[in-house]
């Protein structure tokens, strides 16, 4: 494994090395704005695994370049200052191989955000199959904050031509764990080997070729991209597994 990253404070940058240091792996970290400075314009990485920063803001979409690559069309309708939740899903494609695979953990806001420069890279995503799966997560599963997230399963291949994984590039798979996980205290819930195995299991069921998937009622659903489309390209699972579809987490904003 060689390990690619970058990060912009000094002491969060510290304390990756040192991990990586201990377990004796091969790395590449770089100090820098992984949004206005990528320190690594050309590579291409067969797995991204990411937990970036929830609802950045101010964050000056308007000193990117105006043909910076990672983005889908023009910066003035695919980005926005008031999250860079989209801008990181266009930097971590960016940087997929060609058979690669991105999972990011997300703000649920993400999922219907109507905000121009999120609502139309997520348009440009469900529309050009790039979303593989979308998983909802139950709140109080971080230490640093109490809000529920989900997480954004990215493919680059989803056209069955690698001979692992079969051609879905018409449907995307929804996951609704957001009842599962035991609490671990007032403040901590937490997956048991059994929780992460049954929704690693289902996507991997689903994905692989000669594995035997079906939809679960209330839990998981292999939505088409038309019903996607026809929902207003919203993507909570909630929508399309069969229990209550919920707009937003419910938190505030500020929160």
């Amino acid at each position: 494994i060689s390990i690619y990253g970058q990060e912009m404070t000094a002491q969060t940058l510290r304390l990756c090395l040192m991990n990586l240091l201990l377990r004796d792996l091969s790395f590449d970290i770089k100090m820098g704005n992984s949004l206005l400075d990528d320190k690594f314009p050309t590579l291409k990485a067969d797995y991204i695994i990411a937990n970036p920063p929830f609802n950045v803001s101010n964050w000056h979409p308007e000193d990117l370049p105006e043909k910076d690559p990672r983005l889908f069309g023009p910066k003035e309708e695919f980005t926005t200052d008031g999250s860079a939740n989209y801008m990181w899903m266009q930097t971590f494609w960016s940087h997929l191989s060609d058979t690669g695979t991105a999972g990011i953990v997300m703000a649920n806001g993400a999922m219907t955000s109507n905000t121009k420069g999120e609502k139309n890279v997520r348009e440009h995503m469900v529309n050009n199959s790039m979303v593989d799966a979308i998983v909802r997560l139950p709140d109080k599963l971080f230490l640093t904050t109490g809000i529920p997230a989900c997480l954004f399963i990215l493919s680059k291949n989803r056209d069955g031509k690698d001979g692992t994984h079969r051609e879905r590039n018409n449907e995307i798979l929804f996951l609704d764990a957001s009842k599962m996980g035991t609490m671990a205290s007032r403040k901590l819930r937490v997956f048991t080997d059994d929780d992460i195995a049954k929704i690693a299991t289902t996507y991997h069921n689903w994905r692989t070729v000669g594995e035997t998937y079906e939809d679960i009622d209330g839990f998981s659903k292999a939505a088409t991209i038309a019903e996607v489309q026809k929902q207003d390209y919203k993507l909570t699972p909630g929508i399309y597994v069969g229990t209550e579809a919920e707009e937003d987490d419910g938190i505030p904003f500020e929160e």
